[in-house]
């Protein structure tokens, strides 16, 4: 039964404009990026944001599905595997005795877009789709469930203004075979498999109609295709439902059909407004935990909930055989692949607001462990060696070349080169263990990425002539510059992989040692290696100059060309286009954050002043020919209390899926740079920070910011934290969790209990920055 009342409250958006993006019209232009930005997503689903009303043969893209984990190969042996797509299962048609009602892109003034950050909905309206002898008004909402990752809901409302014709509704799938083999299509179920890597999908749909509140019996079609037909009276009101439930198979011995069968039968029984409370219940817990306010800044609240909301659309505890790719699954840019995105700039927010998720994340690394430790014997290596572009086993998927933009062949090297994708990990396991205590973890998966990521870099780095150890043929995180001989980021952070490892060692031997025992048999670790360790901790090639306190890109950098880049000012490329790819590489131009995200991810290596003048050095010099580099640029700005041009950073991240000046969104949202964001005002502005006994705030708020207020998880604590900018105060609740320590700015730890609200004078404590 279709409560039309209920169905009227659930097809408007959120009341507070606050937590809505909305767009008007259609830009041919723009649509396919406006699909990316418009996106919904689970974490195991994600589905395009396209348009849902009835398309005409001109406008035949269907609204592309995704699958977490739906690999596969264009061929057995050399293809790499690319994320496939599913069905549509969202197509309508409206036919009428002329023909179906088509409501062509470029007529559609009036149609209005709008997701609902906070419920974790696409809504959109049609003021008015006309055809000779009627008119009617459209209304959508479109989910898939936070509640349960395998259903997903579309409702659409359908007013008569006027009119009175035959009218046939007709809902079916559409795109069923972009990629998979079909199995087996009925009336209510479609099984798909893949044709190299042995997965495949089921999924199940059901669907209701009714006509001012009266059920209309529909006609099974087949091939998951039903129909429905009325006449139409002005006044008139026609609801419809649609669920679906979709499930992954991982095995081919195994057919997922009667697994969505009894998904799509519980959903159902459930009725489609419980399936909706339960979703809109589990975004209410997401949005509790992880929510950023800031007052004073409109623009940059919205950019915020914007970034939050894919952050929290992108994953999924659950399961952990899949991790989140480069645009997540709002796009198949990067054919879905996984790179240092994810440790990096995606694992402090799940670290601090959804340890579950980051959890489940880390755990796929361990589960691609085997792959990482076969590219490293493959290369000549001990250890582990994490491939620098992943999907399903670990194994490398980079692919060898690609066209530039002369349309010349251009070898890739970032698979064999970008090796720092070792130590990236083994960061993400040591700063998801400091800030979750999860000993279990740490004894069952971290310890062993972190010591065979660590003997890694014991086998990398060769002990030379001058006596220290070198990292010879890398990429660092600048890829404009291949082939290079001790990049710092690589360096310092293959330094400080071993020292972790040996901690770990140490650790497990003295409060584990039957684990210790177990696993140092089983990776074959004895005293001597740990020794060899020690020496190489202590001889890499990693330091800066004594005199100036700079670290040296990579050998032979300073001597490279300098190129004035405000000379470049307004280009709408970046600079290995306009120079050319041999120049850049000449040049001491950076693509992307390199010794400043080194600055941004181990400070402590930076003694005294040395963290802003390698600042002050680097910055000048990076065109920012990466999405992930504005972000980590405003991080280490805001930590130096540079606060004004961090915030410029964050407005310059933020525009790159949120301008309409943009159209290179097309392939899906930049979830990394949306987690940059998140990293640059959580991390930076209030300045957060892990420590033993506890977290620290150093707060460096923009100067128009009134507060600022977000949640931590820490060890099993939940806190919230409010600067308070106007009072110059900082105020510190612990919700739950025994008494931890707090530390604000430089001033001795204080301690935090439930019922006992902190609060700080941020005049008196905060260190001169």
């Amino acid at each position: 039964m279709i409560e039309t009342g209920t169905m009227e409250q659930m097809l408007r958006p959120t009341a507070d404009p606050a937590w809505l993006l909305a767009t008007e019209g259609y830009d041919p232009l723009r649509e396919s990026s406006f699909e990316s930005r418009f996106a919904i997503s689970n974490g195991f689903l994600g589905v395009r944001g396209g348009r849902a009303a009835t398309r005409g043969a001109r406008w035949v893209v269907p609204a592309r599905t995704y699958v977490a984990g739906l690999f596969d190969k264009s061929d057995a042996q050399h293809a790499i595997p690319e994320l496939i797509p599913a069905a549509d299962w969202m197509k309508l048609r409206i036919l009428l005795p002329g023909g179906a009602l088509i409501q062509h892109p470029g007529d559609v003034s009036s149609h209005r877009i709008t997701l609902d950050l906070q419920r974790g909905a696409l809504l959109s309206e049609c003021s008015r789709l006309k055809a000779p002898d009627i008119s009617l008004r459209l209304r959508t909402l479109r989910f898939v469930s936070l509640s349960d990752r395998a259903l997903g809901l579309q409702l659409i409302q359908l007013e008569i203004e006027e009119g009175e014709v035959e009218v046939t509704l007709e809902a079916s799938f559409e795109g069923m075979n972009l990629g998979l083999a079909s199995v087996q299509i009925d009336q209510h179920v479609g099984v798909w498999r893949t044709e190299h890597s042995g997965k495949s999908i089921a999924m199940a749909s059901g669907s209701s109609l009714q006509v001012d509140g009266h059920d209309l019996f529909g006609t099974a079609l087949g091939q998951l295709k039903s129909s429905w037909s009325w006449k139409t009276r002005a006044g008139q009101v026609v609801c419809f439902e649609r669920s679906v439930a979709i499930v992954r198979s991982d095995v081919e011995a195994f057919n997922p059909a009667a697994a969505a069968i009894e998904k799509l039968g519980a959903a159902r029984q459930l009725g489609w407004h419980g399936v909706t409370a339960a979703h809109e219940a589990a975004w209410a817990s997401r949005w509790l935990l992880s929510d950023v306010l800031v007052d004073g800044d409109a623009s940059v609240q919205q950019a915020l909930r914007f970034a939050i909301y894919h952050l929290n659309s992108a994953a999924n505890p659950g399961d952990e055989r899949v991790s989140i790719g480069a645009r997540a699954l709002t796009g198949a840019d990067y054919h879905g692949h996984v790179f240092w995105d994810t440790e990096i700039f995606l694992l402090p927010f799940y670290i601090f607001t959804w340890p579950e998720a980051a959890r489940a994340l880390l755990m796929y690394r361990f589960h691609t462990l085997d792959g990482a430790r076969a590219k490293a014997t493959r290369m000549g290596w001990r250890g582990a060696l994490y491939a620098w572009e992943s999907a399903l086993t670990g194994a490398e998927a980079a692919p060898a070349q690609a066209i530039g933009p002369d349309r010349q062949v251009i070898p890739i090297l970032c698979g064999s080169q970008e090796q720092h994708i070792s130590a990236d990990v083994a960061y993400a396991v040591w700063q998801y263990w400091q800030a979750t205590g999860d000993d279990r973890f740490l004894r069952e998966a971290g310890a062993e990425i972190i010591l065979e990521t660590g003997r890694f870099w014991s086998s990398r780095a060769k002990l030379e002539a001058d006596g220290r150890r070198h990292i010879r043929g890398v990429i660092g995180p600048d890829e404009y510059h291949e082939d290079i001989d001790d990049n710092a980021y690589t360096n310092v952070m293959a330094r400080w992989n071993v020292r972790r490892a040996l901690d770990i060692a140490a650790l497990l031997h003295e409060r584990w040692p039957e684990c210790w025992q177990s696993l140092a048999s089983r990776l074959d670790i004895g005293e001597a290696e740990l020794k060899q360790w020690r020496i190489v901790a202590e001889s890499i090639a990693a330091n800066p100059d004594p005199k100036t306190g700079l670290f040296q890109e990579f050998s032979g950098y300073f001597e490279l060309e300098r190129i004035n880049l405000a000379d470049y000012a307004g280009r709408s490329v970046p600079m290995d286009v306009v120079l050319g790819r041999e120049r850049t590489q000449k040049s001491q131009v950076i693509k992307q954050a390199d010794v400043v995200a080194l600055l941004a991810l181990l400070p402590n290596e930076f003694a005294g002043e040395t963290g802003a003048e390698n600042f002050r050095y680097y910055e000048p010099r990076c065109d920012h020919g990466s999405s992930l580099s504005p972000a980590m640029h405003g991080l280490v700005a805001a930590r130096l209390g540079q606060s004004e041009k961090a915030l410029r950073y964050f407005r310059k991240a933020a525009a790159i899926d949120l301008s309409d000046t943009h159209v290179a969104i097309d392939g899906g949202v930049h979830i990394a740079a949306l987690g940059g964001n998140w990293m640059l005002v959580v991390l930076g502005f209030a300045g957060l920070s892990l420590r033993d006994d506890g977290i620290g705030v150093d707060p460096q708020l923009p100067a128009a910011w009134r507060s600022l207020s977000f949640g931590v998880q820490w060890r099993g604590r939940s806190l919230k934290i409010r600067i308070d900018q106007e009072k110059n105060r900082l105020e510190a609740t612990l919700e739950s969790g025994a008494p931890m320590m707090l530390v604000v700015g430089g001033a001795p730890p204080r301690e935090l209990r439930q019922g006992n609200a902190l609060q700080v004078d941020l005049s008196a404590e905060l260190a001169p920055a």
